[in-house]
């Protein structure tokens, strides 16, 4: 019932991820990430937020993601339900889908990312969403927004679409976490218009301000 996308940014330390679904709230389910660990993704049929989380734990202390996607995967019996996506810090992915999700449904792990989906129309919506991401140039969270884009285009959902929802987290910039929980019509382009207001104007200014990672104490002027 989701596609989505984690990718890092090499040039800056930038880890990011981005998803759309044909059901409700798909940030607060699918995306986890933590500049001290990596990004990921937990979907499918039956979806489990404690692997989003344990699977970041893993990575954080010292596990690459496939070893770690596949410690949280393995012993839980109700893998077959669900699925799971990570990206470590070093831009290695790894991925695991359940049998029992509705078709179709894959994954695709490239340098620097990791793509995943179920409930799809076609295999397409990934390798749009890979290909995409990899040959467009720009801003990173310019770049994971023309990729889900281009999952929508290539197939999306094959229910169509009711929420998006990206997290983007970034060494010198405070997270960005921006959610469409419900949008009857279009929540892609009502997440672009939410990124837009929040990158921009007085809120930008502000949201410029404010501590990150590597400036803790950083405050207003």
């Amino acid at each position: 019932m989701t596609f989505s996308l984690l990718a890092l940014d090499p040039e800056t330390g930038a880890i990011g991820g981005i998803a759309a679904t044909g059901s409700y709230c798909v940030g607060a389910w699918v995306l986890r990430g933590s500049l001290a660990a990596g990004m990921s993704a937990s979907q499918g049929a039956s979806p489990s937020t404690f692997w989003g989380e344990g699977v970041l734990t893993l990575m954080q202390e010292g596990s690459s993601a496939s070893d770690a996607v596949s410690a949280i995967t393995t012993p839980d019996t109700g893998r077959d339900w669900r699925q799971l996506s990570a990206l470590d810090l070093h831009g290695q992915g790894g991925a695991f889908t359940g049998a029992q999700n509705t078709p179709e449904m894959g994954s695709r792990v490239f340098d620097g990312g990791v793509a995943a989906g179920n409930m799809l129309s076609g295999q397409a919506v990934l390798d749009a969403m890979v290909a995409t991401f990899q040959s467009t140039k720009g801003a990173f969270d310019a770049r994971l927004i023309t990729a889900l884009k281009a999952g929508e285009a290539a197939g999306s959902d094959s229910r169509g679409l009711f929420s998006a929802a990206m997290l983007v987290l970034h060494p010198d910039r405070p997270p960005l976490s921006l959610r469409i929980d419900y949008h009857e019509d279009d929540p892609i382009s009502a997440l672009v218009q939410l990124h837009n207001k929040a990158t921009t104007g007085d809120y930008g200014e502000w949201a410029a301000q404010v501590p990150v990672m590597n400036d803790k104490e950083r405050r207003l002027d």
